[in-house]
């Protein structure tokens, strides 16, 4: 499965807090980790410390330099353990994220990292998509986008709006949602360095 990449913002959504802050740091501990050896050409031991970060979930991971998006790619749905997924696409972010070159050294140490985990997705009337609850996929054909839940709280989109820049994310038409697109929501625990 390919991996999706974001354009998360810094918001207030509503989330789930799952993940002990002792989770959170080791997570965030790791994508930085991921990041200084791939950037030596090494990989990380993706082995889970335990059982619920050995838990298959999707993820994305974020990366800002100097308040500025450097990379953000992520799966979503759950395919390895999020320790796995989080090493994963730490690194990916840093150096596959088709819109920047690869993260250098020196900016590797200056990184800011964001780490959303979803939940599973699950199918969604347009009617009840919540605005700062909700992250939406939207897939109609072979095409598919996907917004965290982030995003339309930090651009101030109502639930239609929101519904129709995800549409347009998959490359569809504004008002795709209207016209048999399938539609799945997610939430998200989003933690990071911000």
């Amino acid at each position: 499965m390919s991996p999706y990449s974001e354009e998360p913002r810094t918001a207030t959504a509503v989330q789930s807090c799952e993940y002990s802050q002792e989770e959170r740091e080791l997570l965030l501990r790791l994508a930085h980790r991921s990041i200084e050896l791939a950037l030596e050409g090494r990989a990380i031991d993706s082995n889970a410390p335990t059982a619920h970060l050995a838990e298959p979930r999707g993820a994305f991971t974020t990366l800002h330099l100097e308040g500025e998006l450097r990379g953000c790619i992520g799966y979503v749905l759950p395919t390895q353990s999020l320790y796995a997924t989080v090493a994963e696409t730490a690194r990916a972010a840093a150096l596959d994220d088709p819109r920047f070159p690869p993260v250098t050294p020196a900016e590797a140490a200056h990184l800011k990292i964001e780490i959303s985990v979803l939940s599973p997705l699950q199918p969604v009337r347009p009617e009840e998509a919540i605005v700062g609850q909700h992250g939406l996929v939207v897939t109609q054909g072979n095409r598919r986008g996907l917004l965290l839940p982030q995003v339309p709280i930090e651009w101030q989109w109502d639930r239609e709006t929101f519904l129709a820049q995800t549409c347009l994310k998959a490359g569809l038409p504004p008002d795709a949602w209207q016209h048999g697109a399938q539609l799945q929501a997610f939430t998200a625990e989003v933690f990071g360095e911000l």
